[in-house]
């Protein structure tokens, strides 16, 4: 198929982009593309495709922009329940330790979701997985991390693999053991990173190569900050699945600057998240490295804060940005990758063009998947969006209302307008 008459094809061509070239659209006006079953044959301006491949069925653009989906590359999306009480909590000024004290915080969802069934986890994570999709998310990381004990973490992880073979979007599995001190451990943190190291990490890689064989082993994440992981604990998580064979990722840096993303970029790990108190030194470390540094807008915005992931020094130092939704229960719950393009825009400082490089190309890298993802070119796999605009800035100008008309997910079409 050819799609044609789109009157901004934003192609994102040339690879992950990191400062000053994030942006790089490669935009070809009056642009089209053409399909062979999931992958992506050929893009130009659609009088030359469109001569060049003369039986090829057509469907027009009718004047719209078509961009690679959206790449989502740090969410928490399997959870049971909701926190709407803290929510209100929150806004009555009570704080995080009060809100704990009366129940609430990670600890109720931990709970939620120890008790939940693998079905209600099903039915209640495939609503926000429409929702992201429906927005034009096609390619989304899933983390684990709401069960702290073994066998709630391997739920979390047969349901993430369930929906990837049930669901068009796609999901990248994370495992998150390490996203905060169960209750059961609160007196010795330190056995329950060894019990991560020691007993997890082993399980869950024997649990994986049964379950999804010849499939790539998840990521592994630990939330490296001041009440959850600290700097050595980390450290201990990582090497140890890092020696097992695991590719990394790491919370860091969100409320304190402990040193979370120069750790990452020393292991190698595909990205570093959060980052809003990074230092100078550690962006300058990320951007030595091809680690990946992911802004979670919608965090700070959730609780109302003033300061933002530090986007402009990381264009600067050369480092590559990427954005995420950090769809959770707690602070974030918002499944549109467009909402958090105008918050990039308005807090970050970032243009439309950076914005939808980050959300893309550079978000595909944060998964190690630029070369399959995130970008329209040759070879790769056709996921595509089709907005409802002529315009590529109305992303990031226009928030609130969904701009997708059409989601194209391996080639296959879905209205969802």
């Amino acid at each position: 198929m050819i799609i044609h008459n789109a009157s901004q094809l934003l192609t994102l061509a040339g690879g992950p982009q990191r400062g000053q070239r994030l942006g790089e659209l490669n935009l070809i006006k009056n642009g089209a593309i053409v399909l062979d079953g999931d992958k992506i044959v050929a893009t130009g301006r659609s009088a030359v495709l469109l001569e060049r491949y003369p039986e090829t069925a057509t469907f027009d653009a009718q004047g719209k922009v078509v961009m690679p989906g959206f790449v989502d590359p740090h969410t928490h999306l399997v959870w049971a329940g909701d926190r709407a009480g803290e929510f209100e909590m929150r806004l009555q000024g009570k704080t995080y330790m009060e809100i704990m004290a009366a129940g609430g915080g990670i600890v109720s969802t931990v709970n939620a979701t120890r008790s939940a069934s693998p079905d209600e986890l099903i039915d209640q994570t495939s609503e926000r997985l429409w929702q992201a999709f429906r927005h034009g998310t096609t390619t989304a990381e899933v983390k684990t991390g709401y069960g702290l004990e073994l066998f709630s973490e391997l739920k979390q992880l047969d349901v993430i693999f369930t929906l990837n073979s049930r669901g068009a979007i796609s999901l990248v599995p994370t495992f998150l053991g390490a996203h905060a001190i169960p209750e059961e451990y609160a007196d010795n943190p330190d056995d329950y990173v060894t019990l991560i190291c020691d007993e997890m990490l082993p399980e869950v890689k024997k649990w994986w190569q049964t379950r999804a064989k010849g499939q790539p082993l998840p990521f592994v994440d630990v939330f490296c900050e001041d009440g959850a992981f600290d700097l050595a604990q980390s450290r201990r998580i990582l090497e140890t699945a890092k020696n097992l064979g695991y590719p990394l990722k790491i919370h860091a840096d969100e409320f304190k600057n402990l040193g979370g993303a120069s750790l990452a970029a020393e292991l190698g790990a595909a990205s570093a998240d959060h980052l809003v108190r990074a230092s100078d030194a550690d962006i300058q470390a990320l951007a030595a490295s091809d680690t990946v540094a992911v802004a979670l807008p919608a965090t700070p915005f959730g609780l109302n804060e003033a300061d933002y992931t530090p986007a402009q020094k990381i264009i600067a130092a050369n480092g590559l940005l990427a954005l995420a939704t950090d769809v959770n229960p707690g602070t974030a719950w918002g499944e549109s990758m467009q909402f958090i393009l105008a918050l990039a825009c308005r807090k970050m400082g970032l243009t439309p063009a950076q914005a939808i490089a980050a959300a893309t190309i550079n978000a595909a890298a944060a998964l190690q998947q630029a070369d399959r993802i995130g970008s329209l070119e040759p070879n790769k796999q056709a996921d595509l969006l089709i907005l409802n605009v002529s315009d590529y800035r109305h992303l990031g100008y226009r928030f609130g209302t969904n701009l997708v008309s059409d989601v194209i997910k391996q080639g296959r079409f879905y209205p969802v307008s």
